[in-house]
């Protein structure tokens, strides 16, 4: 009899619970829909770090479980906050240039409204006009669609055109982070239709609902990142534990000998990868209207040695290890970065924490490494078996 998912791996409904538990207690210290222990500025923070967590999840996925080292990922990430960016800055714009045009003697004209729209949003690099790429940015339900679709069709066909060329190891690192550079560099360019090195900001105000105050609007958008992480890691989980999950396994440890036994190597990678792109995108779009703003820095190829890095910290081929892994590093480097770390006065010089993080987070990735190369989700898989033991 096929056992259920959460008995093939009891640690999935362990995640789930503890996720719960940690979504609900949140939501009732917060500002928003609380008691107002819990600051807007921590809900956003605790958001976005759900959101990051997704996205290791995916990176895991391809590169703990199916040995794909993608150093692209995040280009994925930042397409899917774009996506809905253009929705959410369209809308926000379009509000403020009816308002702006309802004391005139006549109503505006629809193209007067768009001309009022193209020249707020492209003015900043010198346009008025708005590109063909904005088509469906008054649609809601037209850029979600986007934010699967642009994502997982580039992966599709990065993938299809790299696979099946069998490219692997190092080289297929190299050319996923040549598509991030590639992509990065076509942003920071004006005329790339999403106002270039300015990105799209404002995003954390919601068309219609700008009477609704903040401190509400990111416990919402808190919750949907903590339902996404969920139904993200169900769904990782349900692909690692059953047949396809050992092909993928077998293929990260052998890649030969499984297509010499006749499995279709190529078409198990690029499953793979565009899923994991697919929900890249999804915690991309989640991620920015929390942080207001997106631009071409953000898909940077730096970003996805990041989340590599991430994800060895927690433990490669562990779906919690790769939660564990960007939930301590985001966090840390919000305590690091934002001022709350003291600074450590050495007389002849003093250590302030917002330069020397990275240099913190390099060392940490070192050591780990080295000492603990199954990352910190080893290191918990190694007391549970104590305990076990004793």
């Amino acid at each position: 009899m096929q056992r259920s998912l959460f008995a093939r791996q009891p640690s999935v409904l362990i995640f789930i619970a503890l996720l719960a538990v940690f979504t609900v207690v949140m939501v009732v210290l917060s500002e928003g829909l609380g008691v107002g222990l819990v600051s807007t500025s921590l809900i956003k923070i605790l958001g976005k770090t759900l959101c990051l967590c997704l996205i290791a999840i995916a990176m895991d996925l391809v590169w703990g479980y199916c040995g794909i080292l993608s150093l692209g990922h995040f280009a994925f990430f930042g397409l899917g906050g774009y996506m809905i960016g253009m929705w959410l800055m369209y809308e926000r714009t379009k509000d403020i240039v009816i308002a702006s045009l309802a004391g005139g003697e006549l109503p505006a004209t629809a193209e007067e409204i768009r001309e009022g729209i193209g020249t707020q949003i492209f003015g900043v690099v010198g346009g008025a006009e708005i590109p063909v790429i904005w088509y469906f940015a008054d649609s809601l339900f037209a850029q979600l669609a986007l934010v699967v679709l642009v994502p997982g069709l580039l992966a599709l066909v990065f993938g299809w055109l790299a696979f099946r060329s069998r490219v692997t190891g190092v080289y297929l690192s190299i050319l996923t982070q040549a598509m991030t550079l590639a992509l990065s560099l076509y942003l920071f360019q004006n005329d790339s239709g999403l106002r270039g090195n300015n990105g799209l900001s404002g995003l954390q105000n919601i068309p219609g609902l700008t009477d609704v105050p903040q401190s509400v609007v990111s416990v919402w958008f808190f919750l949907a990142s903590a339902f996404a992480l969920g139904g993200g890691y169900l769904i990782a989980a349900w692909v690692v534990s059953g047949k396809f999950g050992n092909v993928i396994r077998a293929i990260r440890d052998d890649e030969a000998r499984i297509r010499f036994m006749g499995y279709p190597v190529e078409t198990y990678k690029l499953v793979v990868f565009t899923l994991t792109a697919v929900i890249a995108a999804i915690a991309g779009a989640l991620y920015y209207p929390q942080a207001g703003i997106i631009n071409p820095a953000e898909i940077a190829p730096i970003a996805s040695i990041y989340l590599a890095v991430w994800v060895a910290i927690g433990g490669r081929g562990r779906l919690y290890g790769a939660v564990i892994g960007a939930a301590t590093v985001s966090l840390l480097s919000s305590w690091f970065t934002g001022g709350q770390a003291p600074s450590i006065p050495l007389g002849f010089y003093t250590v302030d924490w917002v330069d020397w993080w990275q240099v913190l987070l390099g060392l940490g990735f070192v050591l780990v490494t080295l000492y603990a190369p199954k990352g910190i989700g080893g290191l918990f898989d190694r007391l549970v078996r104590k305990d076990a033991a004793s």
